[in-house]
């Protein structure tokens, strides 16, 4: 067995791994030990909508054990926010910093607030010590360029939070360019907490490096490497995900059990295929010779068109070939 000791964690990506991904995900796969849940945004005035914490509530998450994330660059609905998903069950949440996106950036949130680290200061002294749950931060090497992460260190040090969650890109790069392996080293040395390594793990090759880099770090997330491969985590523990033909059977069933749970939440085929189209448009060019079957399958309006399309491409056994660069 191979990599026992590390603890894969399953990034939070908007639009992808809600609820309903993740359990169906942990139905067909292994490996995967935690999962941080897509972002939560506070409300002004401490308020609250129960559809927002639909998704973290622990009764649904029958999958894998998971953790709450907030959005948000106000102390008082920050903490509201916290200590009612402490009330449900979640002794730590995880402060987004580090989403790219313009539209959030500009409103200081997300990585739009790592430019001003006194800012971040302050947050923390008014969220750590007021609220019930304990703290991490996912954050990026800074908005704008990497430098801007020295001054980011200093203020973390200042506060207990439990760790921190570095993908090596700036907001600005999006996931353009390739993560920055240096610049995560430099941040780590420079900081007294621990770190959890998020970026560009799409196969065992990138993982290895990784790993060879920072055989110390016992943390790892993955997001748009398991989108693209659900069994890189199987790979990474060292199980048997299976011959070609028993994958293909697997991504197939998998496939369907997830269109079978996001039919019951959404309505109307145009949402239920543009869900699950967005899952092919990682899923798919891990295949050899995926264009024009692909092609084919996001093109599809109607529901019976979009499942005969996904089963002529079954059909096809391609060859399942992921690790191509995301």
């Amino acid at each position: 067995m191979k990599n026992q000791a590390i603890t894969l964690i399953l990034a939070p990506l908007q639009g992808f791994t809600d609820v309903t991904y993740r359990n169906v995900y942990a139905r067909h796969f292994s490996g995967m030990d935690e999962a941080l849940a897509p972002f939560i945004s506070t409300m002004g005035q401490q308020r609250l909508k129960p559809t927002r914490i639909q998704d973290v509530a622990p009764e649904r998450n029958t999958g894998c054990f998971i953790v709450p994330q907030i959005l948000g660059n106000v102390a008082e609905d920050f903490t509201f926010l916290a200590d009612h998903l402490y009330e449900m069950g979640h002794k730590q949440v995880n402060w987004n910093l580090g989403c790219p996106h313009s539209k959030i950036a500009k409103k200081q949130r997300g990585s739009g607030l790592l430019l001003y680290p006194e800012k971040i200061d302050a947050l923390l002294a008014g969220i750590i010590p007021n609220m019930k749950p304990s703290l991490s931060v996912k954050i990026r090497l800074g908005r704008r360029n990497k430098d801007e992460i020295s001054a980011l260190l200093e203020v973390f040090d200042r506060h207990p939070v439990d760790e921190i969650i570095l993908h090596p890109r700036t907001g600005e790069q999006m996931y353009t360019g390739s993560s920055d392996l240096d610049a995560f080293e430099k941040a780590e040395k420079a900081s007294r907490h621990a770190f959890v390594y998020n970026g560009d793990i799409t196969d065992m090759a990138s993982f290895n490096r990784v790993r060879a880099r920072f055989p110390h770090i016992r943390r790892i997330m993955i997001g748009r490497g398991i989108l693209a491969n659900p069994f890189l985590a199987e790979e990474i523990k060292g199980m048997d995900s299976g011959d070609q033909a028993r994958q293909l059977e697997r991504l197939r069933v998998f496939h369907d059990d997830l269109l079978a749970g996001y039919d019951k939440i959404f309505s109307g085929p145009g949402h239920l295929t543009g869900r699950m189209k967005g899952f092919w448009s990682y899923l798919g060019p891990s295949f050899d010779n995926h264009k024009k079957p692909l092609k084919k399958i996001l093109k599809a309006t109607t529901i019976p068109a979009y499942t005969d399309r996904v089963k002529a491409f079954f059909d096809l056994s391609l060859a399942f070939n992921p690790g191509r660069p995301l």
